[in-house]
Parts: structure tokens; sequence; C-alpha cells
């Protein structure tokens, strides 16, 4: 665990981070106050987005008569995914896909046609070849095995991430998307991280707070030997960036998604003070570097500075 009270992110110009997600709002809700925090101190951050997010459910009630999001849940979200972007100072790439919905029933329903998911991977995973050996990240950041949750778009999104980050390096792999890149550090973002929500869950509880997390834990506690979320992929953190300065940022970036983010809901149920003296990090799996870094990391750019 680290120390609260290290210092802040180094400055870090000329250092390019991308993170490659499946939905608008993905990325405000994974790993966003980590990619202000390098922002601010002079990096570049793009955020690949896979999809259109045009098949999501409008999930914040306060939403729910907009008109215009009904008429044009596809544009309502880019526009959203706009303002998402312009708080946490990120540069933008749509991928342009088309979302594969989220499956619902026993047995599950066949994907539609088109979806996002069904694209063979090759075909899928050409758009971000092309962007990696455009941008020259330094660091990819992107889904487990298990796409952080297992919806069908961020298994493929972290297929695709997988895929890429490799043929991107080869020059013999499509020439035709540009030369070659190798990107030095790839991670896996542990949004999920079941640490943290037991460490909120205590510290709510010490503070004389009821913790939305309470029926989760006992559960987990109960059976420590199964994953709290079940989805989760048995990957331990190696990274924790300290970011507390950006939670704020973050928040503000997640409400710019409102047809898709209540915001009396499930993310705002801890009081930012709590996060910020309890978990102020964000959390990270190292998969592959090409170069000689130390774990534990507290720097997404350790190594290359």
């Amino acid at each position: 665990m680290q120390d609260h009270n290290e210092e802040l992110i180094a400055p870090s110009q000329g250092l390019r981070l991308l993170a490659i997600h499946a939905h608008p709002d993905d990325e405000s809700s994974k790993g966003s106050a980590t990619m202000a925090a390098y922002v601010a101190a002079g990096a570049r951050v793009m955020v690949a987005t896979c999809t259109g997010g045009e098949r999501g459910d409008i999930l914040n009630a306060a939403v729910g008569e907009l008109a215009h999001a009904h008429r044009d849940l596809a544009g309502v979200r880019r526009t959203e995914m706009a303002e998402a972007a312009a708080h946490l100072g990120i540069e933008h790439r749509w991928m342009g896909y088309v979302d594969s919905g989220l499956p619902e029933g026993d047995p599950l329903p066949e994907l539609p046609f088109g979806a996002f998911a069904l694209i063979p991977l090759e075909i899928a995973a050409a758009p971000m070849i092309k962007l990696i050996r455009e941008f020259k990240p330094h660091v990819i950041i992107a889904y487990d095995e298990n796409g952080g949750y297992p919806h069908p778009d961020h298994i493929q999104a972290h297929k695709v991430a997988v895929y890429a980050f490799e043929e991107a390096a080869k020059a013999e792999s499509s020439p035709e998307l540009g030369e070659a890149w190798e990107t030095s550090k790839f991670y896996y973002d542990r949004a999920f991280a079941p640490e943290r929500f037991r460490a909120l869950h205590y510290a709510m509880l010490e503070e004389g707070i009821d913790s939305p997390y309470a029926e989760r834990i006992a559960e987990w506690e109960k059976h420590p030997d199964e994953q709290m979320f079940g989805w989760v992929s048995p990957h331990k953190t190696t990274t924790q960036v300290n970011c507390a300065a950006f939670f704020k940022t973050r928040d503000e970036a997640l409400k710019a998604h409102r047809t898709q983010i209540d915001p009396t809901g499930f993310f705002f149920a801890v009081p930012e003070a709590i996060y910020a003296k309890h978990w102020p990090w964000e959390d990270f799996t190292l998969i592959e570097s090409s170069v000689p870094t130390e774990l534990p990391e507290t720097d997404l750019f350790a190594g290359l500075r």
C-alpha cells in the first residue's frame, strides 16, 4: 500500500498514453482520474472508443423522458462523449463500430447483425493498428480477458487491444496502416479491484455511513476463494497512480454521460473525502513492458522517463 502523501505525477511532456474502451462513458468510469492527472502533467492522452454506444439503455431516470435521447441516442451519446473529453482534457477517436447491446435472457439471444462483437478480429483491429501507428503511444491501457465485466463489446475490445498492440509493432503486418510502432508498456485496468471496494466499505462504516457494498462484501467474506464480482480476472495490481486531486474531474466527466450515469447512483455512493483518504489511487496491472521497471509502480510511464 502506498503512502497517501507521496508526490503527485512527475512532469510528463513528450509522453503519450492510449486508453482503449468499448463505449462512450467507459472512459469516465475506468481510469479517468489517472488520465486527467497525466494530461495536467503534460502528457498527451488519447481515448479510442470502439462503438457509439447506440444500443445502450437510458439508465438515468431523470433524462428518461428526454425525447431527443429516444429519437437519436447515438447522437446524444456523441455529444456526451465530447463533453466528457473536454472535462478530462483528452484527445478522442471513434473507431466506428456498432454497439452489440447487452444480451439478456435464457437462452441469450443472438447478437444483432453487424455488431462490434461479431466483427472478425483482423478487421475489427485494423483501425486500432492505424491509430497506434499514428499516435505512437508509449503506454496502452485496455480491459482484461473478461472485459472488465463480461459485456460482449468489452471482451471484443480486449481482443482488439491485445491484437493491435502486437501487430502494430510488426513491420510486415499491414504496412498500408502506417509505419510500425512498438508500444513500450501494456496495462489492464483494474476498476473492479475487490480490495478497493472492501477498503471503501469499511471506511464508510467507520464514519457511520451506510455502505452500498455491504451485501456484496458479506457474501465475498463468506466465500473468500471466489471472485467478489464473479467475472473479474485474477490479475494482481502492480501499479497504483495517486490521482485523488482529479476525482472531481472524474465525477464531472461521468456526469456528462447523463443518459447512462445516475448522479445519485452507484458511482457516487462513496463520499469524495473517504475516497481521497482511503483509496486515493486508480489500479492497473502491468502485462507487458519492453523497458525495465520495478514493481510495484506508482507511474504508468515508469521506465520511460
